[in-house]
């Protein structure tokens, strides 16, 4: 059992979900190894050069008054006694699952002594992963799990961006892969979250796709209803708002450009693939996808009939692009919507600029579409010469008022405009 020790925790993979999390158990005067195989990563963390949303480079100079090191040499893992799990779980085209990352890191560790040592998986997977994964190499060390080793997941629930809930006041969903397990998860998190334990590992697995199924469903409804309700001549936003007045089963979500960020537009399709195992097709998952996938099509086929209508010459038009990341306040960009939609405007050869502050241009350059871009200031003598302006993303830093009254046409995917404007169309 692990409780007689003074635990050293490796947190194994520094992006998004990881970061947080070791910032969150160093503040608990647990022992920290942050690992990435990053190499620039690395070199940064230690230069105090933040790379996520949620933590400053002045908090990441705060570490290093506590216990916390990092590194990308995977022998500095034999040393440690948990290991917590947060690397990315991508799908493939066939949106069948990537495990390549996964499988990375369980040989790894298969390199290093696991004897009454725990893993936690953090990544999101489908029920079963964590057991066929890392279950197997505590068995190539011919270790019995839940007597001298021991196997969790807790699924991330990071929220980049977010300033209300952020890793420490978000609670926790545990498991264990035996009674044993569970208490060791529990021992590790029972001291820094709020907890709910579920009984088996495969439980708290299809818990996490659960939610995220959750949102997809409720977007692609929006989306769909956005696209009803113009063709109806109403105000989407005005019928969200009132049906928000109703104090009980009814729970707002809002319509935009498509879906993005690492979860959403991933982890459905995971339940998805494992419920084939099962001779179950999941109709909803696949239909939600499906709609907010065409989304991107459905805003650039009304901004060119707008454009259509406004009598503008398709070889000159200049359109600036707001906000590029996927959700608004974030400098996110993973599986944005911008990037389609530009794609799609780029048919049409229009010429394309953006505005967005919170996005270093170093991320811009992983993205084949959104690389070349080039970046424009929001002021008098630039916004004069758009044809128009389209807000993919309404970051809360953009004067939209400004941009109403000086911009000829302003494309709005996100309702920041509540009343009707002549020079302001909703999509």
């Amino acid at each position: 059992m692990l409780r007689n020790k003074k635990l050293t925790i490796a947190i194994i993979g520094l992006g998004y979900v990881g970061l947080p999390l070791l910032q969150t158990l160093a503040k608990k005067n647990f022992k920290i190894l942050g690992f990435d195989t990053n190499l620039k990563l690395i070199k940064d963390l230690k230069k105090n050069k933040s790379h996520i949303d949620d933590i400053s480079n002045n908090e990441l100079l705060d570490l290093k008054k506590l216990n916390v090191d990092f590194t990308h040499d995977y022998k500095k893992l034999d040393k440690c006694d948990v290991y917590i799990i947060c690397v990315p779980t991508p799908i493939l085209k066939d949106k069948s699952p990537d495990n390549q990352y996964l499988n990375s890191v369980a040989k790894l560790l298969n390199k290093t002594n696991l004897k009454n040592k725990l893993i936690i998986n953090e990544s999101t997977t489908y029920p079963g992963a964590t057991r066929e994964i890392f279950g197997k190499i505590f068995l190539d060390q011919n270790l019995t799990i839940g007597k001298n080793c021991y196997l969790g997941f807790s699924p991330e629930r990071i929220d980049p961006g977010n300033k209300k809930f952020k890793a420490i006041n978000i609670p926790k969903i545990i498991s264990g892969a035996t009674n044993n397990c569970l208490k060791q998860v529990c021992l590790i998190y029972g001291e820094v979250f709020s907890t709910h334990k579920v009984s088996k590992i495969e439980t708290a697995e299809f818990t996490k796709i659960y939610e995220n199924i959750f949102r997809s469903i409720n977007i692609s409804f929006v989306n769909e209803m956005k696209v009803l309700s113009h063709k109806m001549n109403i105000d989407i936003y005005e019928v969200i708002r009132g049906a928000s007045t109703k104090p009980f089963g009814f729970l707002p979500f809002y319509p935009g450009p498509g879906f993005g960020g690492h979860c959403i537009p991933v982890d459905p399709y995971l339940l998805s693939w494992k419920a084939k195992e099962f001779n179950f097709f999941t109709r909803f998952i696949e239909l939600s996808g499906q709609i907010n996938e065409t989304m991107p099509n459905y805003i650039v086929k009304n901004l060119v009939t707008n454009l259509i209508i406004n009598k503008k010459k398709f070889s000159k038009i200049q359109i600036l692009i707001i906000g590029l990341s996927y959700k608004k306040n974030s400098r996110d960009i993973r599986e944005t919507p911008a990037t389609k939609v530009i794609q799609l405007l780029k048919k049409y050869n229009f010429e394309i600029f953006y505005n967005d502050e919170l996005i270093d241009k170093k991320d811009l350059k992983k993205n084949l579409t959104l690389k070349n871009l080039k970046s424009k200031k929001i002021n008098l003598k630039n916004i004069n010469k758009f044809d128009a302006c389209l807000i993919l993303t309404d970051h809360d830093y953009v004067n939209y008022k400004f941009i109403r009254e000086n911009t000829k046409l302003v494309f709005d995917t996100r309702g920041r405009y509540t009343k009707i404007f002549k020079n302001v169309i909703q999509l």
